[in-house]
């Protein structure tokens, strides 16, 4: 069992155009060499890159071109298998971490999630962040599953264990989103006040009312910058897909290319799942989804799965595989979609739960949230 979450930023590949270079990240995890392998996949300002490079004795360097504060994720593949470590159990050597145009060194003894920083000043601002707002998503996962994995025969049988673990989970989120708005109230200055309310909307669903204000008081530069014009735009997209309004209208094509309209389910309780083949949290939910779709399709329930995927053959062998048999549709252009950007969708999993009459009565429903709703609208 791994401990779900919610992506809050999609690492989806970027295009980016030639600079000089104006960081490095130079790095010795142990001693390891040959296949193993670190990755990088860094976004800053709406451009990214990915790139690798083979460890020898267990040194490794990147260098690269960011215009402002970069988030990045990191995995080290002992196999050099990357997708290994960020689709496994849960529990993979993967980091995502900020940095800036600085020269970086990082060190371990045994892996790239123990490793130390030094020479970045981003990074320190990152960790005083999370110290201050409490651990990521993305840790309190990590940690969770790693429990998991190191419980006994005896509690990994325990429906009560898995209980317990499961309500530390959702406090220490919980809590994580309290503390995010506190942040970005008490440092309008800071960059990681903007990221700290940016996740705190699609993360955690902070209405647009409660966000604007804060928005408002963080600095012009903040406010201007790519990321804060990406808030600005989120903000707009979440007032027009609020609860008790109608769900935006769209159109795109099913798995054999025939066009698939959301207005053509009304009179239907539909949920509108965003997705990608390549997202782990996503793909963890679809037994759920599965049987929820298995226990109220003959009720007038829907499912219309929007796959932000580029890839058309990955995305057919996810839906094969998970076992998917409801409606998928995907205008293949990766974090380009076009309904992703109507609903101002910042991260995936993402979901609407529209009534039959057209009108959104639920967002962002996961696990036993989104079975707890199905069973109220559908008793």
């Amino acid at each position: 069992m791994n401990i779900k979450l919610i992506l809050l930023t999609v690492m989806a590949p970027l295009a980016v155009t030639a600079q000089t270079p104006n960081f490095t990240i130079s790095g010795k995890i142990g001693t390891l060499n040959k296949p193993a392998k670190i990755y990088i996949d860094y976004t800053s300002e709406g451009t990214g890159k990915t790139d690798s490079a083979v460890l020898v004795n267990g040194t490794f360097k990147f260098a690269g071109y960011v215009p402002g504060v970069a988030f990045a994720r990191m995995t080290l593949s002992r196999e050099g298998i990357k997708e290994k470590e960020i689709y496994g159990k849960g529990t993979g050597d993967v980091i995502y971490v900020n940095y800036g145009a600085e020269n970086i060194l990082i060190h371990s003894a045994d892996s790239l999630y123990n490793a130390k920083w030094t020479g970045s000043k981003v990074h320190d601002e990152m960790l005083a962040f999370d110290k201050a707002v409490g651990p990521t998503v993305m840790s309190i996962n990590h940690n969770a599953n790693a429990l998991l994995q190191s419980a006994s025969p005896e509690q990994q049988k325990d429906t009560a264990y898995f209980k317990v673990l499961d309500k530390r989970v959702k406090a220490l989120r919980a809590l994580r989103g309290e503390k995010l708005l506190e942040f970005a109230k008490a440092n309008p200055d800071s960059f990681f006040a903007l990221q700290g309310l940016s996740e705190s909307v699609s993360g955690y669903g902070t209405p647009a009312a409660v966000a604007e204000p804060i928005f408002s008081r963080l600095n012009e530069k903040l406010r201007l910058s790519y990321t804060g014009q990406t808030l600005y735009k989120l903000l707009s997209a979440h007032k027009v897909t609020a609860i008790g309004g109608n769900a935006p209208d769209f159109t795109q094509n099913d798995v054999n290319g025939k066009p698939v309209s959301l207005s053509a389910y009304k009179g239907k309780l539909v949920l509108v799942e965003f997705w990608a083949s390549w997202c782990h949290p996503c793909r963890e939910e679809s037994p759920n989804l599965i049987k929820q779709y298995e226990l109220y399709r003959d009720k007038g329930f829907e499912i219309l799965s929007v796959s932000v995927d580029s890839d058309k053959g990955r995305w057919l062998e996810a839906i094969k595989k998970d076992g998917l048999t409801w409606t998928q549709v995907s205008d293949l252009k990766g974090w380009d979609n076009e309904a992703r950007k109507l609903y101002g969708i910042s991260g995936v999993p993402a979901n609407f739960l529209v009534s039959k009459e057209g009108k959104i009565i639920g967002s962002h429903l996961r696990a036993e949230e989104l079975n707890k709703k199905l069973a109220e609208v559908l008793k």
